[in-house]
């Protein structure tokens, strides 16, 4: 099952040519970050104001089958977009983790949970460390569980 509606693609062209390579090979090609050799996920919103369907590349950070979705941004001041439209609508979130999408239900998450997630994420991607020193916001962390 997929997540219905017209989608609208990331002005971002290495981030769109990313995500279109990575659904046209069933995760295949293009399943790392660039060069790093770290593998990715793709998540699919709802766009909490225009209702189209976006696509993200984030780090994949799985574990017992949930994927941690960090909200870094790269360590920039706010959130990126699609933490907005997970709030919005924590409903409407797919992510495909090789050849096909699947839903998932979506929680926030804090404290020791959060804590424990994090470590998982600097596990995979050491960045993540950094980003949060460089902002003062604490980067959001939502489990994802297939439905």
């Amino acid at each position: 099952m997929q997540l219905e509606g017209e989608y609208e693609a990331t002005p971002t062209k290495w981030v769109r040519d990313q995500i279109e390579a990575y659904e046209a090979s069933g995760g295949k090609e293009a399943a790392t970050l660039r060069d790093t050799g770290i593998p990715i996920i793709v998540i699919t919103t709802r766009g909490n104001k225009s209702g189209k369907l976006r696509k993200t590349a984030l780090m994949r950070v799985e574990h017992n089958g949930e994927y941690a979705l960090i909200g870094s941004l790269g360590g920039a001041p706010k959130n990126p977009v699609w933490v907005y439209n997970l709030e919005a609508d924590p409903t409407a979130c797919a992510v495909q983790d090789g050849p096909e999408p699947f839903l998932v239900s979506v929680r926030k998450v804090d404290g020791a949970e959060r804590a424990e997630w994090w470590e998982r994420a600097v596990k995979v991607f050491p960045n993540y460390a950094e980003y949060q020193a460089k902002t003062e916001r604490v980067i959001p962390v939502y489990i994802a569980s297939p439905r």
